[in-house]
């Protein structure tokens, strides 16, 4: 008896389906679509900033570091990043060293982030001239690699803080007014 596969086979498989599908309900792709994985978020920092412009940026870690990360031992909130003479590098990220790790690492050692020359040029100017603070926003996993997007930002005063946390919750009782005028 011979077998054939099905039509949407030949046609680049159910991903290649997928993707249309998608894209006519108007979804948007997750984050797992896009071959990430993220593996912490720093929740604070809109809260915290005014967030502007973002990279993407590798990091440079050893092995455990790696180990760690995946197991979620990463605290980001207290991280910044600053510019010195060979590079980038994000200070004060805790990255806890798993118990049973051959070589274990020094859990809040700067880590060196990857960009290119003509980003961190920029950020230098951002940095220096328009008095902005760099952090992180997220670690997360891109095709194997671990990547961190990194964002400029001015710190928000308490008024502003204030000011954020009204329009919140305005917006959210509007919604909620309109989906209570709907059931009814």
């Amino acid at each position: 008896m011979l077998r054939t596969a099905p039509a949407w086979a030949f046609f680049g498989g159910a991903k290649a389906l997928a993707g249309p599908r998608n894209a006519l309900m108007g979804k948007k792709p997750s984050d797992a679509e896009n071959g990430e994985k993220v593996l912490v978020k720093n929740r604070r920092a809109p809260f915290d900033y005014h967030l502007e412009e973002r990279f993407e940026a590798g990091m440079v870690l050893m092995g455990s570091e790696v180990k760690s990360m995946r197991a979620g031992t990463v605290d980001i909130t207290d991280a910044w990043a600053s510019i010195e003479r060979d590079g980038l590098y994000l200070k004060n990220l805790t990255v806890q060293p798993l118990p049973h790790a051959a070589y274990p690492h020094e859990p809040r050692r700067p880590r060196k982030l990857l960009l290119h020359a003509r980003e961190i040029e920029e950020i230098r100017k951002a940095v220096d001239h328009d008095k902005k603070t760099l952090i992180p926003l997220r670690i997360y996993l891109k095709n194997g690699l671990i990547k961190t997007e990194i964002a400029l930002a001015i710190g928000k005063k308490k008024g502003d803080k204030r000011d954020a946390i009204r329009t919140r919750e305005e917006k959210r009782e509007a919604e909620s007014a309109m989906r209570r005028g709907r059931k009814e």
